[in-house]
């Protein structure tokens, strides 16, 4: 789309009329060019000095284009210019210390480019800025002492500059009309400067994720009247944690996770926080008594303090909070009864209190938020029978593991409809189980070491390790120890599966009817938009039209099957340049504006995991995306092929490869991003096995309820998907982790994700694999024999990595760059070309 075509000089349209210019006067004979905003216009090349002859202009925004070059020095000479954005560019070099001449800058935002170097002493000249970003660069070394120079500055951010290592100025105290100073992940070292107390405008603070260490300064939160947000989590501050910082009752949220205190929370003031919602105090070495008070704040939302020492008990006054949706406290030395008024919070959907002292009964009313979903009391003292659980039907996860239960499990949580995950093992539960626990779609059910006996409904034994059911001797069942005599339950379960089977005819009647409609739209959408009217975009030098692409899509160029998101071809270019090509139907559901803005983010990203899209074209029905074209296809085809010859080194640098990809796309690049379709068909290898993800982020290209709509029609069959995907359709980090899992499989055992026969091994990989490890040795059958035998300690270290990765529940799982550390201690063992020692 050409936004400046409004650009024309004619007698009709003046140029305060076109597009991205804003002048000073409505008049055609006094009017003057002021701003030019030419953002996310998909502009490229050079900005040319001519631009300075607009001498008026104040104003020039020129951000999400694709500029490429240093930083425009000459742009100073735009005499009146106040406010530059070259955000989200391909701008790149050092910051020269003739920055100086742009002195009566007020916002100067370089964000989001390939700046490096040190950031100069000239920087110091620019007395005026209020707004100074040069957040997620490459910038490196120590931030100079000039910040102090910077009286009317309102906004630094230095964040997202992974190469720097500084200590925080001690200058910074002299800013003194700071509102948000933001530094997390860029390398700071060191104390935080006491002179930070004295910036009384502070609203926002981000210290997260650096290296600074010792204590918070004591008066840090004296002055702070007006502070909303403070986070310095991820750090190595120790000390006690100043009362001070709870005297406003403007602070908004308070996140200090991750770091070495070793203080008790002073707690004088702490009652005065009325605007308090969000305390994250998680993973530190706090002690002492947890302030009563904090648990009935009117506006709190979430209290986390996981993985600390923290004692005292739970007040009933609880119930006050009625804004609290959030309770974590696992990991710590609470000792309590649990009250009857967190029963009342009607808005609290996760309390996890595992590994502390609670003791008592569980009240009646635990479970009767309407929204709760998770509640693990596990590794307690909590005696006395499991309440009959009604009200919270959106539960989706129960764990009472490890405590001091009695009586039966009630049959009421059969009626749960989204439970999921149900761990009551360790306990003195007696009687059956019950047989409506059979409804679930359980993930996880354990209840091993307690004292149920009888029958165990045969759904229930499918496809669940056998460890889960084990410590319960007067159990019985196919499968267990103790066969269960015989009775008339066999009658039973031929009358329930006769009708199992008849529902199931009419289910794939009606998947069928769906399925050929379904083929009949997607045929004429197919054909409509092939003769329909075609835009592009392309981000590389590209000789080739819509029409090149249409006619060279045949079944002779077409690549696999035709997936959930459409079918890739292999297109030999005039030049001989191999391109790949993905064909999806779009639904009418993105505007081309909104689709060229998310297909250019995609486009943006640089990493040697991930495949660069070379542009795309568009018509009102189909999207066709361009890729570079990899040499050895995909890593599914390669497993698929039934001969899968790979030696050791290649499938452990794949491995290592993906989750760097993964890793770099939900922690590394800015937007975060989630894969979520990732399957070995969408990761392709070059001529050096080096793998790269595609497909990548499809949801924000062809739009959230089309995706959705794709992904539901395969999540039933597909074992990449994670299982609590059946309740909660909100994709998370911990998806994407389990089908990085699933891969795993099939590297380490050499076998498909999905069965090709109807043998007795035709289980997919996930549940293959969970039936051989509960056996004697059977880690190491479940190996593929091609493997070299040198080589089997690194491969049951990768299957140990995959069994955490697909484990059932989320909270389990380790993040993709946990994953990359501990795949890369197999490769330290094992020479991976291309890898680091």
């Amino acid at each position: 789309m050409n936004h400046l075509a409004s650009w024309s000089n004619s007698t009709t349209n003046h140029h305060c009329n076109w597009t991205g210019v804003t002048c000073s006067s409505s008049t055609a004979s006094s009017s003057f060019v002021s701003s030019l905003s030419l953002q996310n216009f998909n502009l490229s090349g050079e900005i040319s000095p001519t631009i300075c002859e607009l001498s008026t202009l104040v104003t020039l925004d020129l951000g999400d284009n694709f500029f490429n070059q240093p930083i425009p020095l000459h742009l100073s000479q735009c005499s009146s210019l106040n406010t530059l954005n070259l955000s989200n560019n391909l701008i790149w070099g050092t910051i020269p210390d003739q920055i100086s001449e742009f002195k009566s800058l007020r916002i100067l935002d370089l964000s989001k480019n390939h700046v490096e170097g040190k950031i100069p002493d000239g920087v110091g000249s620019l007395v005026n800025l209020e707004v100074l970003n040069l957040g997620n660069n490459l910038l490196t070394g120590s931030v100079p002492n000039v910040l102090g120079n910077f009286t009317k500055l309102k906004v630094l951010d230095l964040s997202l500059n992974p190469f720097m290592e500084s200590v925080i100025p001690s200058g910074i105290g002299r800013c003194l009309n700071l509102e948000q100073v933001l530094l997390q992940r860029s390398g700071f070292y060191g104390e935080i400067p006491s002179s930070i107390s004295e910036l009384k405008g502070l609203t926002f603070i981000d210290f997260s994720q650096n290296n600074l260490s010792g204590v918070l300064p004591s008066s840090f939160g004296i002055g702070l009247k007006k502070l909303v947000s403070l986070d310095v989590s991820e750090n190595n501050l120790v000390g006690l944690f100043p009362g001070g910082i709870c005297e406003s009752n403007g602070i908004k949220s308070l996140v200090l996770h991750t770091n070495f205190f070793n203080g008790s929370l002073v707690n004088n003031s702490v009652a005065k926080c009325l605007s308090l919602e969000r305390l994250e105090l998680q993973n530190n070495g706090f002690h002492g008594y947890f302030p009563s008070s904090l648990w009935s704040l009117p506006k709190i939302k979430i209290i986390r303090a996981e993985n600390n020492r923290f004692s005292g008990e739970i007040p009933d006054s609880i119930s006050i909070a009625s804004q609290l949706e959030q309770v974590q406290i696992d990991n710590n030395s609470f000792i309590s009864k649990i009250p009857h008024g967190l029963g009342l919070v009607k808005s609290l959907y996760r309390f996890s209190a595992s590994l502390n002292g609670f003791y008592g009964e569980l009240p009646p009313n635990f479970c009767d938020s309407p929204v709760m979903s998770i509640i693990n009391f596990s590794h307690n003292y909590i005696a006395g029978a499991i309440p009959e659980l009604k009200e919270c039907k959106k539960l989706v996860s129960l764990s009472l593991a490890d405590n001091n239960l009695v009586g039966k499990i009630p049959e009421s949580l059969g009626d749960l409809p989204v439970l999921t995950y149900l761990d009551l093992s360790h306990n003195n539960l007696t009687g059956e189980i019950p047989l409506e626990l059979q409804n679930l779609k359980l993930a996880l059910f354990n209840v091993s070491y307690n004292r149920l006996s009888g029958r165990v409904p045969s759904s229930l034994i499918a496809g669940l390790p056998a460890l889960y059911l084990e410590g319960n001797p007067d159990l019985c069942g196919p499968g267990l120890s103790n066969s269960c005599p015989k009775d008339d339950s066999k009658r039973k379960i031929g009358i329930s599966k006769l009708a199992c089977a008849l529902i199931s005819l009419a289910f794939v009647a009606g998947i069928l009817s769906l399925a050929f409609g379904y083929f009949v739209y997607r045929r004429s959408s197919i054909q409509k938009s092939e003769m329909g009217i075609w835009r592009s975009v392309f981000f590389y030098p590209l000789r080739v039209t819509e029409n090149d692409l249409i006619m060279s899509m045949d079944e002779k160029a077409s690549r696999g099957t035709h997936g959930a998101f459409g079918r890739v071809y292999i297109i030999n270019l005039p030049s001989n340049e191999l391109i790949a090509v993905k064909k999806m139907l779009t639904f009418g559901n993105q505007s081309f504006k909104t689709l060229k803005t998310e297909v250019k983010t995609l486009a943006k990203i640089r990493h040697k995991n991930i495949v660069r899209i070379l542009g795309f074209c568009h018509s009102d029905d189909t999207i066709f995306l361009i890729y570079e074209c990899m040499e050895k296809g995909s890593l599914g085809d390669l497993i698929n092929k039934g001969d899968f010859q790979l030696a050791w080194i290649f499938r452990l640098k794949i491995a290592i490869g993906i989750a760097q990809g993964l890793a770099y796309l939900h922690k590394d690049y800015v937007p975060h991003l989630l894969h979520r379709d990732v399957k070995s068909r969408n990761v392709l290898l070059d001529k050096e096995f080096e793998p790269k993800l595609t497909d990548l982020a499809l949801d924000t290209i062809l739009g959230e309820n089309a995706f959705q709509s794709s992904l539901d029609s395969k999540s039933g069959s597909s074992c990449y998907i994670a299982p609590e995907f059946g309740y909660n359709k909100k994709a998370t980090e911990q998806m994407d982790t389990y089908a990085f899992g699933v891969i795993l499989l099939e590297l380490v055992t050499g076998r498909p994700a999905e069965p090709i026969d109807s043998s007795e091994d035709s289980l997919n990989i996930v549940k293959w694999v969970r039936r051989k490890v509960n056996i004697s040795n059977g880690s190491v059958q479940v190996l593929d024999p091609k493997i070299s035998s040198s080589c089997k300690q690194e491969a049951l270290g990768m299957l140990e990595i995959a069994l955490q990765c697909t484990s059932v529940m989320p909270e389990k799982r380790p993040s993709m760059w946990e994953v990359v550390a501990a795949l890369q201690s197999l490769g330290s063992k094992t020479r991976v070309p291309g890898l680091k020692s």
